[in-house]
């Protein structure tokens, strides 16, 4: 499957805020910048934080004249972009399913490596998203705190799915050894290219099964409201 062209980053907030100022379907629309932004790139932490701190930019620009109350659309792309990261952790779980089952030379390194890119994702996704907050207007910051104080105290879906993976392969690689690994990813460049590459085609899979017209009525996405 050809991957989609990665948008820049200028576009990817332009998208955020018109979708926040409309004020109609905000959760849904900023679900779709995001995942359309993730399937883009590399599958990789640098390149998460890239799309998250772009949608998040355009998300605060768009809520100082939103047509909705500015918590709601707030929280609204929040969810948005929090479901369309916990997409991406899943594709990150199943590729290693895929990885692991088949073998082919995958080391416990590269397994630790992985795991840790995906455990990283959650707290990432937080800490950019307070780094906007702290950049925002005076308007906008509180509120988006606000947001973020709710999604600390009961947790994100993204969290739920990375620790439904870490529960997973727990078993083979223990999350003392994964913390080793993981304090030295980036500056080693130990992302595992085999991984980032099939989780990126599971998860340009996955989007792309989400722009096909499902046959019959339409349902409702659980995960937007």
């Amino acid at each position: 499957m050809e991957k989609p062209e990665e948008p820049s980053g200028e576009r990817i907030r332009q998208q955020a805020s018109e979708s926040v100022r409309a004020g109609i379907d905000i959760q849904a629309r900023v679900h779709d910048i995001t995942l359309a932004a993730l399937t883009g790139g590399r599958f990789d932490p640098k390149a998460v934080r890239e799309v998250v701190r772009a949608v998040a930019e355009g998300v605060a620009l768009g809520a100082e004249s939103s047509r909705t109350e500015m918590r709601r659309s707030l929280a609204d792309a929040f969810h948005g972009i929090d479901e369309a990261l916990r997409k991406s952790a899943e594709a990150g779980q199943t590729a290693l399913r895929q990885l692991v089952t088949t073998g082919r030379g995958f080391t416990d390194n590269e397994l630790k490596s992985a795991l840790g890119n995906l455990r990283r994702i959650e707290d990432d996704f937080i800490a950019t998203m307070a780094q906007v907050s702290d950049a925002a207007s005076a308007r906008v910051r509180p509120e988006l705190r606000k947001v973020l104080d709710e999604a600390r105290r009961s947790g994100t879906e993204t969290g739920r799915q990375v620790a439904s993976t870490m529960a997973e392969f727990a078993q083979r690689a223990s999350l003392a050894s994964i913390e080793v690994t993981l304090a030295g990813i980036e500056t080693a460049g130990e992302v595992g290219a085999r991984f980032a590459q099939l989780a990126s085609g599971v998860l340009a899979g996955l989007a792309d099964a989400l722009r096909k017209p499902s046959s019959g009525s339409p349902e409702k996405n659980p995960g937007r409201e």
